[in-house]
């Protein structure tokens, strides 16, 4: 089969994703003709999660065009804040993003996590049976097309990480609400009804107590807590900044 020679120019923020030699404007690509757009963009390793506007010609387009010899195309990144349509905002991490699913339920913000490797088609369906966007940096994983919606998370820094999903998809951020282990929804509670889980310091030392619905779980403000609201106040800092941008 003869080959479709297309230009494509991949943005800028998703040059980490191609070789070098196409991170420098529009380069030549050869297709069979016949593949869809979207393949040849998942071609070159970029995983259509990252995905935004498809344009070609100066007409955006669906992923499912297929290229016609001398089209040029420009692959732009997602739009931020990246809208998920259909469904309650809620995360599904992988066995590799603990502390970031520990840091979004933080916050309030509805993170699923996997603690152990249950693979890429199980995340994938649970993805879709809840409705979750996954959070991942596997590129294999991304692309598998049972997936709600997905999201590569860039850094390996948690800190950057959460800035990056927070300023990616502008969640409701409701700090203290829920339990950083298991993800179920805090309630307050009596010292008497979490007296099991404390230690004679703590017993003495404390009067506000909250506890988890799902799993009973404890909290209180501990000598962590400092660290904690640190990173609580960062993140509702950076949500204040972008409104300010942004109105």
């Amino acid at each position: 089969m003869n080959a479709t020679e297309i230009r494509v120019e991949v943005a800028p923020e998703l040059h980490l994703f191609v070789p070098s030699a196409r991170r420098v404007g529009a380069t030549a690509l050869g297709t069979d003709g016949v593949s869809t757009l979207g393949h040849v963009i998942e071609s070159l390793g970029v995983p259509l999660t990252e995905v935004g506007a498809l344009v070609v010609d100066g007409r955006e387009v669906p992923v499912s065009h297929i290229p016609r010899a001398g089209e040029s195309v420009r692959v732009r990144a997602v739009a931020r804040p990246q809208r998920v349509p259909g469904a309650p905002l809620r995360f599904l991490l992988d066995v590799h993003l603990g502390t970031l699913a520990r840091r979004l339920r933080l916050l309030g913000v509805d993170a699923a996590y996997e603690s152990t490797d249950i693979g890429d088609p199980a995340l994938a369906a649970r993805s879709a049976a809840e409705r979750r966007v996954m959070l991942s940096r596997d590129r294999g994983l991304l692309r598998r097309r049972e997936l709600w919606a997905g999201a590569c998370i860039y850094s390996t820094q948690p800190e950057e990480q959460l800035q990056d999903v927070l300023g990616r998809f502008a969640p409701e951020l409701r700090p203290w609400t829920r339990c950083t282990a298991c993800n179920g929804l805090l309630r307050a509670a009596t010292k008497e009804e979490v007296a099991d889980q404390l230690k004679g310091g703590t017993e003495r030392s404390y009067d506000v107590f909250a506890q988890c619905a799902s799993c009973g779980r404890a909290y209180w403000k501990g000598a962590h807590h400092d660290q904690l609201e640190a990173v609580v106040e960062r993140a509702l800092s950076m949500r204040t900044q972008g409104s300010t941008q942004g109105g």
